[in-house]
């Protein structure tokens, strides 16, 4: 098990080639210590896991790891399904002044479009992630100032990644010699 930079991970999710809608993500507060748990899988890319802190208000720190390969049916109903809780997404800024451009027109466009015909929030959220290009997005369920049941059931799945990436989280925290997240 590789334990990378979260921003690593969150690139290589950014960069796989695969279905944008098809992420999943669970995410709250870690059992201990400063910061969050955030697993966010789909089903043919698998499954990462990634544990952060805010040190201040303009720097989140934080480790992760890919704990399996792909989704398989003990995995799966820990993750929500598209029809339930909030949502996520990866989101990359524009390579250049003419993409930022081009993907402005597109979300104006995307935007009129919607408020000129009966839509839902799904398919509108759909729109607008595929209208600014979002590498990855999804259902999400997450607890700001708890953990959810399912982050607690993955903790447990993924035993062995959850102690080495809490035992690195905890380092980075000593290191900043702050003793704290920023909150």
């Amino acid at each position: 098990m590789r334990v990378r930079d979260w921003k690593d991970i969150l690139a290589e999710v950014s960069s796989e080639s695969t279905e944008p809608s098809g992420w999943r993500a669970v995410a709250g507060q870690r059992q201990s210590g400063v910061g969050e748990d955030l697993y966010i899988g789909h089903p043919t890319q698998g499954v990462y896991q990634l544990k952060t802190y805010a040190k201040n208000p303009y720097e989140v720190k934080g480790v992760g790891t890919q704990v399996a390969r792909k989704v398989d049916g003990d995995i799966e109903p820990l993750l929500p399904t598209p029809d339930e809780g909030g949502r996520f997404a990866v989101q990359r800024p524009p390579e250049d002044e003419d993409q930022a451009e081009t993907m402005a027109r597109r979300l104006e466009e995307t935007v009129r479009v919607h408020a000129e015909a009966p839509t839902t929030p799904d398919d509108f959220f759909e729109d607008l992630m595929d209208a600014i290009e979002s590498p990855a997005f999804g259902p999400m369920e997450y607890e700001l100032s708890d953990r959810p049941e399912r982050l607690d059931e993955l903790s447990s799945t993924f035993e062995e990644a959850e102690e080495l990436l809490d035992a690195e989280l905890d380092d980075l925290v000593e290191d900043d010699e702050i003793g704290r997240g920023f909150a």
